[in-house]
């Protein structure tokens, strides 16, 4: 799988993206939202639940924002707006899915904040929710962030249990 998202979608024009963003920590990806911590397997859907789009840790938001878990290239965002890759410097493919079944708001409750081909720093605001609406809609926010070509790391833990706050906490550690 490696190099997944550029061979699906090809590769685009990089631009980079200042904000208030942290330092990435060193073979770890950081909270996308602030919210609650849950094991992947508690993730409503049977594909995250299961590891089969990939491993790593899950957020039940409780905020209105989605940051980028590290320093990388904004590979994709989903028309829908509902998800997002990004492709790490190391190799590593990552995907951020908000909530479980949003890819049927067709984009509504979703305002992408960053392009795709854009290279952003962990802690980077990426897309913005209505969380009140999305909730309204009876559909889960519990948003996985999974490293998608497993077999390019050595090793993945997350951390699966606590509250989180955005671009801060660290939720998955690695080793390349």
């Amino acid at each position: 799988m490696a190099n997944f998202f550029k061979k699906l979608f090809g590769k685009s024009e990089s631009n980079t993206v200042e904000s208030n963003t942290v330092e990435s920590p060193k073979n770890a990806l950081v909270a996308v939202a602030t919210g609650d911590l849950i094991p992947l397997s508690e993730v409503p859907d049977p594909v995250f639940a299961g590891k089969m789009a990939g491993d790593g840790a899950a957020i039940m938001v409780k905020g209105d924002t989605v940051v980028a878990p590290a320093d990388g290239e904004l590979s994709l965002v989903f028309k829908t707006k509902h998800a997002f890759a990004m492709t790490l410097e190391n190799g590593l493919e990552l995907l951020v899915h908000i909530g479980v079944d949003t890819v049927s708001l067709n984009g509504e409750g979703f305002e992408q904040l960053v392009e795709a081909g854009t290279k952003v720093k962990a802690g980077t605001p990426i897309i913005k929710i209505d969380r009140d609406f999305i909730l309204g809609k009876g559909l889960s926010l519990a948003t996985p962030v999974l490293v998608t070509n497993v077999d390019a790391a050595k090793s993945i833990t997350a951390v699966e249990t606590g509250s989180v706050v955005a671009g801060k906490d660290i939720v998955v550690n690695y080793e390349v």
